[in-house]
């Protein structure tokens, strides 16, 4: 996806804000995956660029955690997968009964792609291979589990199939490479360094979903949409390999100022690059991904940045 060129003048090194503006946090997910570092490189653009604003990014359990921190305001910023953020701003799903209809979104940042990884020499072939195995399904509070779940449910296989594990993304690399448990969910921005690791030390193989499998989770998902793992993405990896993705969303609350919402988002798509150079994902992270991706409405703020720059506002994004 390529972004769009703009045009918007950027003449001030600094963005103030006013004197009222606190520390910021950003809820991002563990360390073996890629909400951390992109965590990071914001918080590093928000102390270098926003004068009167400290951020500082938060280990977390990921996507679901997340949005229960922007409900209760224990976070300012968070990222999540999208079908996370829809269900959440709904009262769906794993938000029956705790709605957090304050959601807003600043922006989708790049999407995620749900990685089943094995070592190579596994007789794991396919999903339907899984009965009867250890799988680590993801963190709990994890939009990994979640989008495991909705895969695995919709294509036939429960957890009574199989021996399910909640480890975060460095445990279960730790555990396949130690032979604990037979397979593992990764739902995140490729490459992701825990991924690399194992590969590193054992020989891997990703397991690829079919044009059939696919279809499924998408009448299950809506947000879900075919992705392919290229060929070397990871050591070994000789092959592309067809997977789902899910894009991921920067959150905050509707009572953000919208100050702050707008120089946020300013700073995200016009300092890009600062965040390309700490993780490649953020390559996705364009105009035209959010106006397609972003489940929730947007932040008066952030819609105030994206009318500046003349892009077409889709009417469901309006709160």
């Amino acid at each position: 996806m390529r972004t769009l060129n703009y045009a918007v003048a950027t003449t001030m090194l600094a963005l103030a804000l006013p004197a009222s503006a606190q520390q910021l946090s950003i809820a991002t997910g563990g360390t073996g995956g890629v909400y951390y570092p992109i965590g990071g490189g914001l918080a590093e653009m928000i102390n270098n660029h926003i004068e009167g604003a400290q951020a500082t990014a938060e280990v977390t359990g990921a996507s679901v955690e997340n949005m229960g921190l922007i409900m209760r305001g224990d976070a300012d910023l968070a990222t999540a997968l999208a079908d996370t953020v829809y269900q959440a701003y709904t009262g769906t799903g794993d938000f029956e009964g705790r709605q957090v209809e304050n959601t807003r979104a600043l922006a989708s940042i790049y999407p995620n792609a749900v990685q089943l990884v094995v070592l190579a020499e596994s007789d794991i072939q396919g999903i339907e291979d899984l009965a009867g195995k250890r799988v680590s399904v993801g963190a709990p509070g994890s939009g990994t589990e979640l989008n495991a779940r909705a895969v695995l449910e919709s294509n036939g296989v429960s957890y009574d199939d199989f021996t399910a594990q909640r480890l975060n993304f460095n445990e279960t690399a730790d555990a396949i490479r130690d032979g604990d448990i037979d397979a593992g969910f990764w739902s995140v921005g490729p490459p992701t360094s825990s991924i690399m690791n194992l590969a590193a030390t054992r020989d891997i193989r990703l397991i690829g979903l079919s044009d059939e499998e696919i279809a499924n989770a998408q009448e299950e998902e809506a947000v879900f949409a075919p992705y392919e793992l290229a060929a070397g993405l990871y050591d070994g990896m000789d092959e592309a390999v067809q997977t789902i993705g899910i894009p991921n969303v920067l959150v905050v609350n509707a009572d953000m100022d919208e100050e702050l919402a707008y120089q946020l988002t300013q700073l995200l798509f016009e300092h890009i690059d600062e965040l390309i150079a700490v993780h490649p994902a953020a390559n996705d992270t364009t105009v035209e991904f959010t106006m397609e991706s972003t489940p929730v409405p947007l932040h008066p703020g952030a819609i105030r940045y994206f009318e500046e720059v003349g892009a077409e506002i889709p009417d469901r994004l309006r709160p």
